[in-house]
């Protein structure tokens, strides 16, 4: 069963790309794409430790000093438009993400069971998250009943290029998936990159083709099944909200950040200074 999946999901693409893991060890700098709560219009990156090793750390700075990539940079929102942080390049396989519990929040592996995680199979769209935004693992989605997996919101890129682990790019939102992992509530947004060619005729749901949003769905509806982890569910009858109700959920996670970072809601074992 797991293999005519996994077979059907690769007919979803035509081509898949090696990435290649190999980084300078010098800072570079990125543009934000909008306003930022940090002072100067420029963040630069910085590699520390050693590329496919726990100790890899992908750091963020600015004005000379760190800052954090999810507490720091601006979510934006105007027009619809919102700033992605990538974590995963399309076409690779290393599962990396903000650190959420260390320190100034870097960019790292995740790690399972001792082990560097990686994908099975390589994500076909570029993978991140919304800065300053929190699913709350203390409230309870009124509709689903699940609680939020205290993360900041996820964002699949749908656009032709792949965009580098720690880039900052403006992103037209189009819809939101409600996935149900392991219980807890974990949004998707899909969105395109306001350069991506496509981009001027995707301005809602309905405008992206049936199977690409398929394609995205079913992935990660499987892609935990070759460690012989259960299917992920999805909410509202597994169908992508519309763009009206996207905001509203980036919205409700930008509030959901606002209390984490006031104290108002409880912050567990994550960095928030």
């Amino acid at each position: 069963m797991k293999v005519v999946s996994a077979c059907m999901m690769m007919s979803l693409v035509t081509s898949t790309a090696a990435w290649s893991t190999a980084r300078s060890l010098t800072s570079r700098r990125i543009p934000l794409a909008m306003a930022s709560t940090v002072a100067t219009g420029d963040v630069a990156t910085e590699v520390s430790g050693e590329v496919g090793t726990e100790s890899y750390r992908l750091n963020f700075k600015a004005n000379g000093a760190t800052i954090s990539p999810w507490h720091d940079l601006p979510l934006g929102g105007e027009g619809g438009v919102y700033n992605m942080l990538t974590e995963i390049p399309k076409y690779s396989k290393a599962k990396m993400e903000v650190a959420t519990k260390e320190p100034n929040n870097p960019i790292a592996q995740d790690i399972k069971k001792g082990k560097l995680r990686d994908y099975h199979g390589p994500i076909f769209w570029n993978y991140g998250c919304l800065p300053q935004t929190w699913e709350d693992p203390n409230e309870e989605h009124p509709e689903l009943k699940v609680n939020g997996d205290d993360d900041p919101i996820d964002v699949v890129e749908i656009g032709s290029s792949a965009l580098e682990s720690g880039s900052v790019t403006p992103v037209k939102a189009l819809g939101v998936l409600a996935m149900i992992d392991d219980g807890e509530l974990d949004w998707k947004v899909l969105a395109i990159n306001t350069a991506d060619p496509l981009a001027a005729s995707y301005n809602d749901i309905d405008d992206v083709p049936e199977e690409v949003k398929m394609g995205v769905r079913e992935w990660f509806r499987w892609y935990k099944t070759p460690d012989d982890k259960p299917l992920n569910g999805f909410g509202f009858d597994e169908k992508f909200l519309n763009k009206a109700e996207t905001f509203k959920v980036i919205e409700e996670t930008h509030q959901a950040w606002k209390n984490l970072k006031s104290g108002a809601a409880d912050k567990g074992k994550l960095w928030t200074e």
